[in-house]
């Protein structure tokens, strides 16, 4: 499979399957594409489940996402006027889709041509001082008027700034919960006035209510989608700072408006510039960088799996030789998949698919640099 195609043509019945794949039991976004790699289709991938489960050593049955499950929350987000968007469609986040973990599937409420424009980031602290609402605001301002989609999270302080600053123009609020709750309570008429004429997003199903868990995932989708992140009083332990970490990991720029050394509010936004932010003061700052660089630099492509050659087309008799000694060189701390292939002299598309087994099983997690290893019992 193709997994740099960004226009990708899928039948209802697949986008059904992909639905019911994601909500499945060990199935994460890597997982996930890594299925699709190894079938070619979420409705073969499904088919094959229970198989791959038994085989890495799973006993008890492996919880598949029923049909009626998904019939049901497909018939709640159409109640929403709701979308699905689908990972490889043309309507996908361009930058976004070349990230390791995109969302297979994002859901949006509002204008969803907004989510395929060209995009900058701008967050900062929910505390966030009288100017420095006002510079977010206006910096916004200017890039929507520039043409650029502005990206937030919808939070309190910067963000809701960005985003009323950003409404003439369009702009879109990356939420921690379903697309349907709206966090905090007093951004109620901000997130009325996205749907009207902005957007909203989420990966995660509609009702289900912001925790903290899931804010670094739609921190994820904040610098994925952004051609560049531009942060504004941040603290010391704020979340823009891990949003602004995330953006540097996916070839992102990233700016940072300075501040008074003596304000708390920005001791994290200021000590950015140490790791090679760029000084922002107006929205020019921003315009001029991202005019000097060729929109391919932040597109980098979505790392391969070990081996795409389809595991139907291996052979059953190779792996079940291969899979012991594969199990016998993992461990419970992280291994390069690129040092088993070569202790165990097995095949890289075996290696692939016998890992695969072991993480739809439950087994196994994938870690930063190609790294893999078992997961803990306890």
């Amino acid at each position: 499979m193709d997994m740099h195609k960004q226009n990708i043509a899928l039948d209802e019945a697949e986008k059904f399957a992909r639905l019911r794949l994601i909500r499945s039991e060990n199935i994460g976004p890597i997982t996930f594409y890594r299925l699709l790699d190894q079938f070619s289709s979420a409705r073969v991938a499904l088919e094959h489940l229970p198989d791959l489960a038994r085989k890495g050593g799973r006993k008890k049955a492996l919880k598949i996402s029923s049909v009626s499950d998904t019939e049901t929350e497909i018939l709640a987000l159409q109640e929403i006027g709701a979308h699905m968007v689908f990972w490889g469609t043309a309507e996908y986040p361009p930058l976004l889709a070349h990230i390791d973990d995109a969302p297979p599937i994002l859901f949006v409420r509002g204008h969803l041509h907004l989510m395929a424009k060209k995009a900058v980031a701008v967050v900062g602290s929910r505390n966030a001082s009288i100017n420095g609402r006002r510079f977010a605001q206006s910096i916004a301002q200017a890039l929507g008027e520039s043409g650029y989609l502005v990206v937030s999270g919808m939070a309190r302080g910067i963000d809701t700034s960005a985003h009323l600053g950003a409404l003439p123009s369009g702009t879109v609020a990356a939420l921690g919960g379903g697309v349907d709750m709206v966090y905090p309570r007093e951004n109620t008429g901000l997130y009325n006035n996205l749907i009207e004429t902005g957007a909203v997003c989420s990966e995660v199903t509609i009702s289900t209510t912001p925790q903290a868990r899931h804010f670094p995932r739609r921190n994820h989708i904040i610098s994925g989608m952004s051609r560049a992140i531009v942060v504004l009083e941040a603290g010391a332990k704020s979340g823009s700072l891990i949003t602004a970490r995330m953006a540097l990991e996916q070839n992102r720029e990233v700016f940072a408006v300075p501040g008074p050394p003596q304000d708390p509010r920005v001791k994290g936004s200021n000590a950015l510039f140490r790791d090679g932010a760029y000084l922002t003061e107006t929205a020019n700052d921003i315009l001029q960088v991202l005019s000097d660089v060729s929109p391919n630099a932040f597109s980098e492509g979505r790392r391969r799996a070990v081996s795409t050659q389809p595991m139907l087309s291996l052979d059953d008799k190779e792996l079940d030789l291969a899979r012991d000694r594969i199990h016998q060189a993992l461990d419970y701390g992280p291994t390069d998949v690129d040092d088993i292939i070569r202790d165990t002299g097995q095949s890289p598309a075996a290696v692939a698919a016998i890992l695969l087994e072991l993480e739809v099983a439950g087994k196994l997690e994938r870690q930063n640099g190609n790294k893999v290893a078992f997961i803990s019992s306890s």
